[in-house]
Protein backbone atom coordinates (compact mmCIF):
# COMPACT_ATOMS: atom_id res chain seq x y z
CA UNK A 1 0.00 0.00 0.00
CA UNK A 2 2.70 2.89 0.69
CA UNK A 3 4.21 2.02 -2.76
CA UNK A 4 0.91 2.48 -3.89
CA UNK A 5 0.56 5.64 -2.25
CA UNK A 6 3.73 7.18 -3.31
CA UNK A 7 3.18 6.76 -6.69
CA UNK A 8 -0.24 8.63 -5.93
CA UNK A 9 1.56 11.40 -4.27
CA UNK A 10 4.06 11.50 -7.02
CA UNK A 11 1.42 11.78 -9.61
CA UNK A 12 -0.58 14.25 -7.73
CA UNK A 13 2.49 16.95 -7.89
CA UNK A 14 2.19 19.57 -10.31
CA UNK A 15 4.83 19.66 -13.26
CA UNK A 16 7.14 22.39 -13.86
CA UNK A 17 4.65 23.54 -16.44
CA UNK A 18 1.84 23.52 -14.14
CA UNK A 19 3.58 25.51 -11.20
CA UNK A 20 4.99 28.10 -13.85
CA UNK A 21 1.27 28.55 -15.08
CA UNK A 22 0.22 28.75 -10.94
CA UNK A 23 2.65 31.24 -10.70
CA UNK A 24 1.41 33.35 -13.27
CA UNK A 25 -2.15 33.54 -12.09
CA UNK A 26 -0.64 34.01 -8.29
CA UNK A 27 1.30 37.28 -9.24
CA UNK A 28 -0.93 38.06 -12.95
CA UNK A 29 -1.21 42.04 -12.07
CA UNK A 30 2.24 42.01 -12.20
CA UNK A 31 2.59 40.51 -15.21
CA UNK A 32 -0.33 42.78 -16.43
CA UNK A 33 2.35 45.97 -15.74
CA UNK A 34 4.63 43.73 -17.55
CA UNK A 35 2.65 43.32 -20.53
CA UNK A 36 3.49 46.84 -22.06
CA UNK A 37 6.89 46.67 -21.56
CA UNK A 38 7.10 43.49 -23.83
CA UNK A 39 4.57 45.29 -26.53
CA UNK A 40 6.79 48.26 -26.51
CA UNK A 41 9.93 45.79 -27.35
CA UNK A 42 8.08 43.61 -30.07
CA UNK A 43 6.58 46.63 -31.89
CA UNK A 44 9.58 48.86 -31.56
CA UNK A 45 12.73 46.28 -31.39
CA UNK A 46 11.94 43.35 -32.63
CA UNK A 47 9.06 43.55 -35.00
CA UNK A 48 11.80 46.35 -37.05
CA UNK A 49 14.30 43.85 -37.26
CA UNK A 50 12.90 42.17 -40.51
CA UNK A 51 14.27 45.15 -41.93
CA UNK A 52 17.48 43.26 -42.00
CA UNK A 53 16.67 41.56 -44.93
CA UNK A 54 17.14 45.15 -47.16
CA UNK A 55 20.90 44.65 -46.29
CA UNK A 56 20.69 41.52 -48.88
CA UNK A 57 18.61 43.18 -51.43
CA UNK A 58 18.94 46.13 -53.68
CA UNK A 59 16.35 48.24 -51.82
CA UNK A 60 14.18 50.92 -54.78
CA UNK A 61 12.33 53.52 -53.07
CA UNK A 62 9.62 52.90 -56.26
CA UNK A 63 8.21 49.63 -54.30
CA UNK A 64 6.05 49.11 -51.02
CA UNK A 65 8.77 48.09 -48.15
CA UNK A 66 7.24 44.64 -48.19
CA UNK A 67 7.88 44.85 -52.12
CA UNK A 68 11.26 45.09 -51.46
CA UNK A 69 11.30 42.50 -48.50
CA UNK A 70 9.65 40.03 -50.57
CA UNK A 71 10.03 40.48 -54.34
CA UNK A 72 13.29 42.31 -55.19
CA UNK A 73 16.15 40.13 -55.96
CA UNK A 74 18.91 39.14 -53.63
CA UNK A 75 22.61 40.22 -53.80
CA UNK A 76 24.28 38.65 -50.95
CA UNK A 77 26.93 40.49 -49.49
CA UNK A 78 27.07 42.97 -51.99
CA UNK A 79 26.70 46.10 -50.16
CA UNK A 80 29.31 44.53 -46.95
CA UNK A 81 31.68 43.92 -49.80
CA UNK A 82 31.34 47.39 -51.14
CA UNK A 83 31.60 49.09 -47.78
CA UNK A 84 34.62 46.96 -46.38
CA UNK A 85 36.50 47.76 -49.69
CA UNK A 86 35.70 51.56 -49.77
CA UNK A 87 38.40 54.45 -48.97
CA UNK A 88 35.64 55.33 -45.99
CA UNK A 89 35.99 52.46 -43.98
CA UNK A 90 39.23 52.11 -42.00
CA UNK A 91 38.02 55.82 -41.95
CA UNK A 92 34.91 55.58 -39.46
CA UNK A 93 35.97 51.82 -38.10
CA UNK A 94 38.94 53.30 -36.70
CA UNK A 95 37.62 56.53 -35.33
CA UNK A 96 34.39 54.69 -34.23
CA UNK A 97 36.96 52.44 -32.09
CA UNK A 98 39.15 55.27 -30.91
CA UNK A 99 36.51 57.31 -29.35
CA UNK A 100 34.88 54.42 -27.69
CA UNK A 101 38.22 53.82 -26.28
CA UNK A 102 39.03 56.94 -25.27
CA UNK A 103 35.01 57.08 -23.23
CA UNK A 104 36.07 53.56 -22.08
CA UNK A 105 39.15 55.14 -20.32
CA UNK A 106 38.00 58.77 -19.34
CA UNK A 107 34.06 58.70 -19.23
CA UNK A 108 33.50 55.36 -17.45
CA UNK A 109 35.37 55.93 -14.09
CA UNK A 110 34.15 59.61 -13.91
CA UNK A 111 31.21 58.91 -12.05
CA UNK A 112 32.85 56.32 -10.13
CA UNK A 113 35.07 58.65 -8.51
CA UNK A 114 32.33 61.12 -8.34
CA UNK A 115 30.31 58.57 -6.42
CA UNK A 116 32.91 57.73 -4.08
CA UNK A 117 33.98 61.72 -3.70
CA UNK A 118 30.14 62.33 -2.62
CA UNK A 119 30.03 59.50 -0.18
CA UNK A 120 33.14 60.81 1.52
CA UNK A 121 31.02 64.19 1.92
CA UNK A 122 29.56 64.56 5.56
CA UNK A 123 27.83 68.38 4.96
CA UNK A 124 24.53 66.98 3.67
CA UNK A 125 23.63 70.35 1.89
CA UNK A 126 26.99 70.88 -0.08
CA UNK A 127 26.20 67.16 -1.15
CA UNK A 128 22.35 67.66 -2.61
CA UNK A 129 24.07 71.07 -4.54
CA UNK A 130 26.95 69.19 -6.09
CA UNK A 131 24.27 66.66 -6.94
CA UNK A 132 22.35 68.81 -8.44
CA UNK A 133 24.60 71.02 -10.40
CA UNK A 134 26.32 67.47 -11.66
CA UNK A 135 22.66 65.89 -12.79
CA UNK A 136 21.17 68.76 -14.39
CA UNK A 137 23.51 68.76 -18.44
CA UNK A 138 21.91 64.83 -18.44
CA UNK A 139 18.18 66.78 -18.85
CA UNK A 140 19.57 69.30 -21.16
CA UNK A 141 18.50 69.13 -24.94
CA UNK A 142 21.35 67.93 -27.36
CA UNK A 143 21.30 70.33 -29.44
CA UNK A 144 21.69 73.01 -26.41
CA UNK A 145 24.82 71.10 -25.39
CA UNK A 146 25.76 71.11 -28.77
CA UNK A 147 25.47 74.91 -28.79
CA UNK A 148 26.98 75.25 -25.33
CA UNK A 149 30.29 73.40 -26.25
CA UNK A 150 30.04 75.30 -29.64
CA UNK A 151 29.94 78.69 -27.83
CA UNK A 152 32.70 77.55 -24.84
CA UNK A 153 35.08 76.63 -27.71
CA UNK A 154 34.74 79.64 -30.46
CA UNK A 155 37.29 81.87 -31.57
CA UNK A 156 35.89 84.54 -29.00
CA UNK A 157 34.77 82.04 -26.37
CA UNK A 158 34.93 81.42 -22.71
CA UNK A 159 38.15 78.71 -23.48
CA UNK A 160 40.05 80.70 -25.55
CA UNK A 161 39.39 83.74 -23.84
CA UNK A 162 41.08 82.31 -20.65
CA UNK A 163 44.03 81.02 -23.28
CA UNK A 164 44.50 84.58 -24.52
CA UNK A 165 44.43 86.11 -21.12
CA UNK A 166 47.24 83.81 -19.81
CA UNK A 167 49.07 84.55 -23.37
CA UNK A 168 48.45 81.10 -25.21
CA UNK A 169 47.36 81.30 -28.93
CA UNK A 170 43.87 80.63 -29.29
CA UNK A 171 42.43 77.58 -30.43
CA UNK A 172 40.02 76.69 -33.28
CA UNK A 173 38.79 73.13 -31.43
CA UNK A 174 35.94 72.38 -33.61
CA UNK A 175 37.87 73.03 -36.79
CA UNK A 176 41.80 71.52 -36.28
CA UNK A 177 40.99 67.60 -36.39
CA UNK A 178 43.34 66.95 -33.09
CA UNK A 179 40.89 68.63 -31.52
CA UNK A 180 37.49 66.71 -32.06
CA UNK A 181 37.95 63.86 -29.64
CA UNK A 182 39.58 65.80 -26.37
CA UNK A 183 36.77 68.32 -26.89
CA UNK A 184 33.79 65.25 -27.51
CA UNK A 185 35.20 63.01 -24.82
CA UNK A 186 35.62 65.96 -22.27
CA UNK A 187 32.00 67.18 -23.06
CA UNK A 188 30.55 63.96 -22.69
CA UNK A 189 32.10 63.42 -19.14
CA UNK A 190 30.12 66.79 -17.86
CA UNK A 191 26.92 65.72 -19.40
CA UNK A 192 27.00 62.33 -17.87
CA UNK A 193 28.88 62.18 -14.51
CA UNK A 194 26.09 63.12 -12.36
CA UNK A 195 23.48 60.88 -13.90
CA UNK A 196 25.74 58.38 -14.26
CA UNK A 197 26.92 58.17 -10.41
CA UNK A 198 23.25 57.53 -9.05
CA UNK A 199 23.81 54.11 -9.51
CA UNK A 200 27.06 53.83 -7.76
CA UNK A 201 25.71 56.23 -4.84
CA UNK A 202 22.93 53.80 -4.61
CA UNK A 203 25.34 51.03 -4.67
CA UNK A 204 27.29 52.35 -1.87
CA UNK A 205 24.31 53.12 0.50
CA UNK A 206 23.83 49.71 0.29
CA UNK A 207 27.54 49.12 1.64
CA UNK A 208 26.82 47.49 5.45
CA UNK A 209 28.38 49.62 7.96
CA UNK A 210 29.54 47.00 10.20
CA UNK A 211 32.23 46.52 7.70
CA UNK A 212 33.56 50.30 7.96
CA UNK A 213 33.69 49.85 11.78
CA UNK A 214 35.53 46.37 11.61
CA UNK A 215 38.19 48.25 9.01
CA UNK A 216 38.38 50.81 11.68
CA UNK A 217 39.25 48.81 14.35
CA UNK A 218 41.40 46.97 12.24
CA UNK A 219 43.51 50.52 12.24
CA UNK A 220 42.58 51.14 8.37
CA UNK A 221 42.22 55.05 7.53
CA UNK A 222 39.69 56.74 4.86
CA UNK A 223 42.29 55.36 2.04
CA UNK A 224 42.11 51.79 3.15
CA UNK A 225 38.57 51.75 3.39
CA UNK A 226 37.78 52.89 -0.23
CA UNK A 227 40.16 50.64 -1.62
CA UNK A 228 39.51 47.26 0.97
CA UNK A 229 36.05 47.96 1.92
CA UNK A 230 33.92 50.66 -1.04
CA UNK A 231 35.13 49.16 -4.26
CA UNK A 232 35.10 45.31 -3.50
CA UNK A 233 31.43 45.85 -2.49
CA UNK A 234 30.46 48.15 -5.03
CA UNK A 235 32.88 45.69 -8.19
CA UNK A 236 29.52 43.69 -9.28
CA UNK A 237 27.90 47.19 -10.11
CA UNK A 238 30.96 48.59 -11.48
CA UNK A 239 31.19 45.27 -13.54
CA UNK A 240 27.87 45.09 -14.88
CA UNK A 241 27.79 48.52 -16.24
CA UNK A 242 31.53 47.86 -17.72
CA UNK A 243 30.00 44.78 -19.56
CA UNK A 244 26.84 47.45 -20.97
CA UNK A 245 29.40 49.72 -21.80
CA UNK A 246 31.74 47.37 -23.83
CA UNK A 247 28.46 45.78 -25.51
CA UNK A 248 27.66 49.85 -27.27
CA UNK A 249 31.81 49.95 -27.99
CA UNK A 250 30.90 50.49 -31.57
CA UNK A 251 28.14 53.36 -31.09
CA UNK A 252 28.78 56.49 -30.65
CA UNK A 253 25.99 59.41 -30.14
CA UNK A 254 25.44 60.31 -33.78
CA UNK A 255 23.47 63.25 -33.14
CA UNK A 256 26.64 64.81 -30.88
CA UNK A 257 28.65 63.60 -33.75
CA UNK A 258 26.34 65.64 -36.33
CA UNK A 259 25.91 68.80 -34.28
CA UNK A 260 29.68 68.85 -33.69
CA UNK A 261 31.87 67.47 -36.81
CA UNK A 262 32.55 69.81 -39.65
CA UNK A 263 34.10 68.60 -43.17
CA UNK A 264 37.40 70.10 -41.87
CA UNK A 265 37.32 67.54 -38.75
CA UNK A 266 36.19 64.03 -40.54
CA UNK A 267 39.31 62.22 -40.75
CA UNK A 268 38.94 62.35 -36.82
CA UNK A 269 35.20 62.70 -36.18
CA UNK A 270 33.61 60.81 -38.82
CA UNK A 271 32.24 57.67 -37.55
CA UNK A 272 30.17 54.69 -38.14
CA UNK A 273 26.90 56.26 -37.01
CA UNK A 274 27.40 59.49 -38.69
CA UNK A 275 29.10 57.76 -42.14
CA UNK A 276 25.08 55.91 -41.95
CA UNK A 277 23.37 58.49 -41.64
CA UNK A 278 24.80 60.61 -44.99
CA UNK A 279 24.40 57.40 -46.78
CA UNK A 280 20.58 56.41 -45.70
CA UNK A 281 19.15 59.54 -45.48
CA UNK A 282 20.89 62.04 -47.23
CA UNK A 283 22.58 60.23 -50.90
CA UNK A 284 19.39 57.42 -49.58
CA UNK A 285 21.33 54.25 -49.94
CA UNK A 286 19.43 52.12 -47.90
CA UNK A 287 20.45 48.81 -48.52
CA UNK A 288 24.08 50.12 -48.28
CA UNK A 289 23.67 52.04 -44.84
CA UNK A 290 21.47 48.59 -43.49
CA UNK A 291 24.39 46.34 -44.40
CA UNK A 292 26.43 48.98 -42.58
CA UNK A 293 24.93 49.02 -39.35
CA UNK A 294 23.95 45.51 -39.53
CA UNK A 295 28.04 45.00 -39.61
CA UNK A 296 27.99 47.29 -36.19
CA UNK A 297 25.40 45.85 -34.62
CA UNK A 298 26.94 42.33 -34.90
CA UNK A 299 30.45 44.04 -33.72
CA UNK A 300 28.45 45.05 -30.61
CA UNK A 301 27.00 41.84 -30.10
CA UNK A 302 30.76 39.67 -29.84
CA UNK A 303 31.78 42.29 -27.72
CA UNK A 304 28.71 41.75 -25.35
CA UNK A 305 29.07 38.30 -25.36
CA UNK A 306 32.99 37.70 -25.13
CA UNK A 307 32.73 40.97 -22.31
CA UNK A 308 30.03 38.60 -20.21
CA UNK A 309 32.10 35.46 -20.93
CA UNK A 310 35.34 36.75 -19.60
CA UNK A 311 33.98 38.26 -16.69
CA UNK A 312 32.09 35.11 -15.42
CA UNK A 313 35.51 33.28 -16.27
CA UNK A 314 37.33 36.00 -14.08
CA UNK A 315 34.82 36.65 -11.72
CA UNK A 316 31.52 35.96 -10.09
CA UNK A 317 29.49 38.62 -11.93
CA UNK A 318 27.81 38.37 -15.11
CA UNK A 319 24.90 39.33 -17.57
CA UNK A 320 23.62 35.84 -17.73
Amino acid sequence: MSVLEDARAKDSKPSSRQKLWLKMVQHRYIYFMLLPVMLYFIVFHYFPMVGILIAFKDYSVKYTFWENIFHTPWVGLKHFKSFFESFYFQRVFWNTVIINLYGLIFTFPAPVLLALLLNEVRNIRFKKIVQSITYMPHFISMVVIAGLVIDFTSSNGAINTILDFFGQERIQFLIEPEWFRPVYIISAIWQEIGWGSIIYLAALAGIDAELYEAAVIDGAGRWRQAISVTLPCIAPTIIILLILKIGQMMNVGVEKILLLYRSTTYETADVISSYVYRRGMIEMQYSFSTAVGLFNSIINFTLLVSANWLSRKFSETSLW
